[in-house]
């Protein structure tokens, strides 16, 4: 998600550490120290203006949720429904999500959310996708056993790489969407992110695995 510079965002940011985690190494191993409980943790892996995350926040007050995203401006936008929800079981991470190692101890994460990813589509680029098999290594690090990655996409060709890319990890496709808005049963506990909702209101069909690896 590629938007403007926002003016003031870094000051904004700043002047809201109870929600934007500043030096996220030093949490690495103690998170739920920082939440101040033993819920789960779940992250979000380029969580775009916050929808998704925030969204799933609502639902789900005994989970804990951390959104990442590379953007600060971007970032800043999730921000702004954190506040107005005044949701406490939500951090932000402005990092990188390649680097999760440097901020996660093994076995801290319970599950991860990959949504509407950059789908990197040229060859020379694959090493980019955040379903790469080097990406998929640092999430199980930080994984649980038999943790799960959560996945959705509109793009066929990204998808059927993952779908090949996690087979071939030695994951286990617990379930497979190709057209994850057909499903009325799904439909009453799904959280849609921005880009989900621009494309599905086009008509564009929304690709979704859940996806698990092994111990």
């Amino acid at each position: 998600m590629r938007v403007r510079n926002r003016k003031g965002a870094p000051e904004m940011m700043a002047a809201n550490t109870q929600y934007v985690v500043e030096n996220p190494e030093a949490f690495k191993g103690s998170w739920a120290e920082k939440f101040g409980n033993q819920n789960p943790i779940h992250i979000e892996v380029g969580s775009g203006k916050g929808a998704f995350i925030t969204g799933m926040a609502q639902k789900h007050p005994d989970i804990n949720y951390i959104a990442i995203d590379m953007q600060l401006t971007v970032l800043s936008y999730a921000l702004d429904k954190v506040l107005e929800l005044d949701l406490p079981n939500v951090q932000l991470l402005h990092v990188d999500g390649s680097a999760l190692t440097n901020y996660f101890a093994p076995g801290e994460v319970d599950l991860v959310y990959l949504n509407f990813s950059d789908p990197w589509p040229k060859s020379r680029h694959e090493k980019r996708r955040l379903t790469y098999k080097d990406f998929l290594k640092t999430y199980e690090t930080i994984l649980v056993d038999n943790g799960q990655i959560h996945f959705k996409t509109d793009n066929r060709g990204l998808f059927e790489y993952s779908l090949a890319s996690m087979s071939q990890y030695g994951m286990i496709l617990r379930q497979v969407w190709l057209d994850l808005h057909v499903d009325e049963a799904f439909a009453e506990k799904n959280v849609m992110t921005e880009y989900e909702a621009k494309f599905s209101s086009k008509g564009q069909v929304i690709y979704r695995v859940e996806a698990q690896f092994q111990s």
